[in-house]
């Protein structure tokens, strides 16, 4: 199953790359639970329960906010039904002009062939540094 979970993720990193939002939603579970970072930009409406929530919150502000954003994984643990995913934030926040490159990790958690929940880690005081200017 491992494996099976590992592909899951990579997966929907793969959707995100191609701006294919609706193939990265649809991994979630409709109950998923994520997570971001206290203190990151986006926490501000944690926890974002469902996919409508994630697309709403995470995925469409990063696509109207941004210009040139990509999630860079450059490493991806396998811990059975967790999977954790490290790597960069990279992109220019359009707002600021100002350009993120800041270290994140996910924690994933598989059920069942979906993603149930995502607790993501990042270098927050960058991420606000980028966002306000």
């Amino acid at each position: 199953m491992s494996q099976a979970n590992i592909d899951l993720i990579q997966s929907m990193y793969d959707a995100f790359a191609r701006g294919d939002g609706p193939s990265a939603l649809a991994a979630l579970d409709p109950a998923i639970v994520w997570n971001e970072a206290e203190n990151f930009p986006y926490a501000d409406r944690n926890p974002y329960i469902g996919p409508l929530a994630v697309a709403e919150g995470i995925f469409g502000r990063v696509a109207t906010e941004w210009d040139g954003f990509r999630v860079n994984v450059a490493e991806i643990l396998d811990a059975g039904d967790t999977v954790v995913a490290l790597g960069r934030y990279t992109g220019k926040y359009k707002a600021s002009g100002a350009t993120l490159d800041a270290q994140f990790a996910h924690v994933w958690r598989v059920q069942n062939g979906k993603v149930i929940g995502l607790q993501q880690y990042a270098d927050t005081a960058q991420a606000t540094r980028v966002v306000t200017g």
